[in-house]
């Protein structure tokens, strides 16, 4: 049981956007409608998970660029951005753009190493051997250098199109969104590298047992380590993710199909799994007061005030619709989570943005 009673001061969603292989136009869309629903509800932030091969969002800007569209006022979150599959410059590119469509709004989160489904796609990504690329956290700095915005060439370095000549940069030039990055950190090297280059932390359900057995322990280490190495004048954020299903205003059948969920994803909890001992938190399923209770007793919840909702890949919009409801009426308020009040106006001021986040 934790000393310290958690109270959140941001509370967010991270969805999977499935879609059914012969309409994914409708999958996509309820997954816009979600956000805007969210939104409505007071949500601070949705996020969207980049997936390839898969009947998901293969492209997080491109659908935070429409969400961005969709909505007014909530963060914009990607959980994460496999950085093996993408160039540096060019996705450097696409964010900007999306930011600026958005005001503001994004944030962009990433992640290293060889990215999912490599031997299947990686020759189609890059030319020879895609095992001789570097994969790692150089081509995340890459991408931070270009989003920097920094002049190209010498100074007097000028580049000319139809009206204009201008000193060349990346473009458009959104200069807030370098202090809105995150890195999903699971293991003790990604965290330190994260604190040390000035990232924001995500840090979910899912955690490498590299010192212990015990996910708890594991994932306050993690935070810990995390919080040692970053710049103490920077505010750096630390957001965690849990799977929450409460089911308070759902009927029955849609009660026993969440416990069947949870059911067939209990015994992963209970040791580490694979050559790389992968710990899952588990998910917390129930009543909402059962929710509450398991929450104030987590300490790693007392470590942030920053909890985001992880909705689960196999329900419908109706089941988030509900369990996102369910969260914000029943759930946040006993953890200290005020009402967010409406954005006025559509300025965009990106200074204020990079010092506020």
């Amino acid at each position: 049981m934790s000393d310290v009673t958690p109270r959140i001061g941001t509370l967010s969603f991270l969805t999977p956007g499935n879609y059914p292989d012969d309409d994914p136009y409708a999958g996509l869309e309820d997954t816009l409608r979600l956000f805007e629903y969210g939104e409505s509800l007071g949500f601070d932030g949705a996020w969207i998970r980049q997936r390839h091969l898969e009947h998901g969002v293969g492209s997080a800007a491109v659908f935070l660029a429409a969400a961005g569209q969709r909505t007014s006022r909530i963060e914009l979150g990607t959980a994460v951005i496999p950085i093996g599959y993408e160039s540096p410059f060019r996705l450097a590119e696409d964010l900007s753009l999306a930011d600026v469509l958005s005001r503001g709004r994004l944030q962009a989160g990433f992640s290293a190493g060889t990215p999912p489904h490599a031997e299947l796609i990686g020759h189609r990504v890059f030319d020879g051997d895609w095992r001789t690329y570097d994969l790692s956290y150089g081509r995340i700095g890459r991408l931070i250098e270009n989003l920097r915005g920094d002049y190209l060439g010498a100074a007097d370095t000028v580049i000319h199109s139809p009206g204009n000549t201008q000193r060349p940069r990346l473009q458009p030039h959104s200069p807030g969104l370098i202090a809105r990055l995150w890195y999903g950190g699971a293991s003790i090297r990604s965290v330190r590298w994260a604190g040390e280059n000035g990232l924001n932390l995500l840090t979910g359900n899912i955690v490498f047992g590299e010192r212990s057995d015990d996910f708890t322990t594991t994932q306050l280490d993690l935070i810990g380590e995390y919080r040692r190495l970053a710049d103490p004048a920077r505010p750096a954020r630390v957001a965690v993710g849990r799977v929450m299903v409460p089911f308070d205003s759902a009927d029955r059948a849609t009660r026993e199909r969440y416990r069947r969920y949870a059911a067939g994803r209990h015994e992963r909890t209970l040791a580490p799994q694979g050559d790389r001992r992968v710990l899952f938190a588990p998910d917390l399923v129930g009543a909402a007061d059962e929710i509450i209770d398991r929450l104030r007793a987590d300490p790693v919840l007392a470590r942030t005030s920053e909890l985001r909702l992880e909705l689960p890949y196999e329900f419908h919009r109706a089941d988030y619709e509900q369990i996102l409801h369910d969260t914000v009426e029943l759930i946040a308020p006993a953890l200290g989570k005020q009402a967010v009040a409406p954005r006025l106006g559509n300025e965009y001021d990106g200074d204020a943005v990079a010092a506020s986040a």
